[in-house]
């Protein structure tokens, strides 16, 4: 019976390098044969070619590979997910996780929502990973420096249990050694007008990522609105903690390419339990009426 190849750990291959077909074929676990046949049918991966004729990849090619192989592990057929992994690909160009998370999951349900509904969700999430996922890796966006100095505690508490946690923001320089270390985001960052946060741990796998809608310079703070995905999915949650490092990891963030590390040597997050699931909503349920934020600091 015809089985995929195993998805192999990501190699630390420079996006510069110039590999031939069979270092290629090394790097992804696929063949020579394998990788000649898909580039027959479905035009992909698209070599360099040499004066000489030659194939020559890159290490961006061994990426978009492997990421071909993780949606084939999900059961995905392959011409889907070439044209997935390249609509990932086109859209992570733009530095947005809000648009390439939804790229890769196409499926996940967007809603409308206000910022007062986002802090509550956002509440929900991180009690629920102080509760259940202990040593988990953390990870969210605070758009701007002075919303998470209003928030500096809490985050400080929740870095205490967790594996590793980064927080990015328009700080003024970045500080890895911080606990929950900063990436300083610059003015230009697409990252500043969205909202995101990842639980990524064994008890708990939990992400919310929303995006602030334009035209919004008058509104009131907590009225303001975001379009808004969020999902306890392993892949989705594991996904998204992966964009967001590589986004601060570009930025020479030394604090991200250790959580990149850390999510590489760690097994995908695992389905919560019914009970844990069951948790995450019955808080979001509870915090959504305001009552239990009142007091509690902004973001």
């Amino acid at each position: 019976m015809h089985t995929n190849p195993p998805v192999l750990q990501a190699p630390d291959v420079p996006t510069d390098s110039l590999l031939t077909i069979g270092e290629l074929a090394a790097h992804t676990g696929l063949t020579p044969e394998q990788l000649r046949t898909w580039e027959i049918r479905h035009g992909f991966p698209e070599p360099t070619r040499l004066p000489s004729g030659h194939r020559r990849y890159t290490g961006d090619d061994v990426r978009t590979v492997r990421q071909v192989l993780a949606e084939r592990e999900r059961g995905v057929r392959l011409e889907q997910a070439i044209a997935a992994t390249r609509r990932a690909d086109h859209v992570e160009d733009s530095g947005s996780v809000y648009a390439s998370l939804s790229a890769r999951h196409p499926g996940l349900a967007s809603y409308t929502l206000t910022k007062r509904t986002l802090l509550a969700l956002s509440w929900a999430i991180e009690d629920e990973c102080l509760a259940l996922a202990n040593r988990a890796v953390l990870v969210g966006t605070f758009q701007r420096s002075h919303y998470f100095a209003q928030s500096a505690a809490r985050w400080t508490d929740l870095a205490r249990t967790a594996r590793t946690a980064l927080v990015l923001a328009d700080f003024a320089a970045h500080d890895d050694a911080a606990s929950p270390a900063r990436v300083a985001l610059p003015p230009d960052s697409p990252l500043l007008r969205e909202w995101i946060l990842v639980c990524d741990g064994p008890g708990l796998a939990a992400t919310l990522v929303a995006w602030e809608l334009p035209g919004q310079d008058h509104a009131a703070g907590g009225g303001r609105h975001f379009e808004a995905v969020w999902s306890l999915e392993g892949r989705v949650v594991r996904d998204t903690a992966v964009l967001v490092a590589q986004a601060g990891l570009a930025l020479g963030s030394q604090a991200s390419q250790r959580v990149l590390r850390m999510l590489e040597d760690a097994p995908p997050p695992q389905p919560p339990s019914t009970s844990a699931a069951t948790s995450v909503f019955n808080r979001m349920v509870a915090y959504t009426d305001g009552t239990v934020l009142r007091g509690r600091g902004t973001r």
